[in-house]
């Protein structure tokens, strides 16, 4: 994990936050990596978890110490709601935190420690396959996603038997060699192939997750690697485009 410091963002002033969004000023003046953070206090909800927990991890993944991530959040709700973070705020972002770092000094870059499915470094990496040999533009896969339905909390045990139970599913209709992995918190995504059976298997993907998943969806693979790392990422942050 590369080090590096983290350069506290400053901001005076009494502009008031709309509950749908940030002032231009408020949000050039949140730490770095906390922007969607910030977007969810702003809104309210239980997004502010998830954003906390992406957080975490990329600033685990970026090298910034554990203290010094609580203290960007702690930044970014005094900002935001004037306030403190709470209890569970700041135990998404050290759980997330916790885990990207465990992954990183054990080594971990194939599979993910606490479900067992394959990790994003990974899914990366075989999507990267798909574009080698000057083929270009991948239309013979497609990404099938699963998004876990809202959890109570975020206990990360809770979370990852969820995702344990997503995986096998998926595991189940697609029971070939496609890679199948832990995107984010609250993801499994299946690289396939996009031929006849896709829409039949996402079908049966979708009925035999309805109990536990929000949604399952086809993501369309970009012209270009560096696009499909891009689209593999905002997957993980909780974004992504739909066909």
């Amino acid at each position: 994990m590369a080090r590096f410091s983290v350069r506290r963002a400053r901001w005076s002033g009494d502009a008031r936050v709309p509950v749908e969004g940030l002032t231009e000023e408020l949000s050039a003046a949140l730490p770095p990596r906390f922007e969607a953070a910030g977007v969810a206090l702003a809104a309210g909800g239980p997004s502010i978890l998830e954003a906390c927990w992406v957080a975490g991890r990329d600033l685990a993944d970026l090298g910034v110490p554990l203290d010094e991530s609580i203290e960007e959040l702690r930044s970014t709700t005094r900002l935001v709601r004037d306030r403190d973070p709470t209890y569970d705020e700041v135990r998404a972002l050290s759980v997330a935190w916790g885990e990207a770092t465990l992954a990183y000094l054990h080594g971990v870059s194939c599979s993910d420690p606490l479900t067992g499915l394959s990790s994003l470094a990974h899914l990366r990496e075989r999507v990267a396959d798909l574009y080698r040999g000057g083929r270009g533009d991948d239309r013979r896969h497609a990404l099938v996603v699963t998004q876990a339905g809202a959890p109570a909390g975020l206990d990360p045990l809770a979370s990852s038997r969820r995702l344990t139970l997503l995986g096998r599913a998926a595991r189940t209709v697609f029971d070939g060699p496609e890679p199948i992995g832990r995107v984010g918190p609250a993801r499994v995504v299946v690289v396939a192939a996009r031929d006849a059976a896709l829409a039949p298997r996402v079908s049966l993907l979708r009925r035999m997750v309805e109990p536990h998943a929000e949604r399952v969806w086809i993501e369309r693979l970009p012209r270009t690697d560096d696009s499909a790392a891009h689209l593999l990422d905002e997957l993980a942050r909780g974004t992504g485009r739909s066909l």
